[in-house]
């Protein structure tokens, strides 16, 4: 049977009060997390960037881009993580 594997590219937004030290710890948990279930091709670290609209009363959010291959099946796992994650604001996962 042929193993299916994936291209995918995702985004996470971080909430900009984090402090440094708990932003990169979280940037790092998802790095760790993609590199246990796939492979890493590139990450983007964005920095803070102005929202399009406010989210919980901010203006501002802790972009993070990170493009990898993987099964079929990690995205659904890595937005659940995201969902019960304190500080992420808003994530997605897309199938390039």
């Amino acid at each position: 049977m042929v193993e299916i594997i994936n291209k995918y590219e995702t985004v996470f937004v971080l909430n900009p009060t984090l402090s440094e030290e708990d932003t990169e710890a979280l940037v790092e948990k998802f790095k760790s997390l993609i590199e246990a279930n796939g492979t890493i091709e590139e990450v983007d670290v964005w920095g803070k960037r102005r929202l399009a609209y406010e989210i919980d009363d901010l203006n501002e959010g802790y972009y993070v881009l990170i493009n990898f291959t993987a099964k079929p099946e990690f995205p659904a796992e890595l937005e659940r993580i995201y969902r019960i994650t304190d500080g992420v604001m808003r994530s997605f996962v897309i199938k390039r």
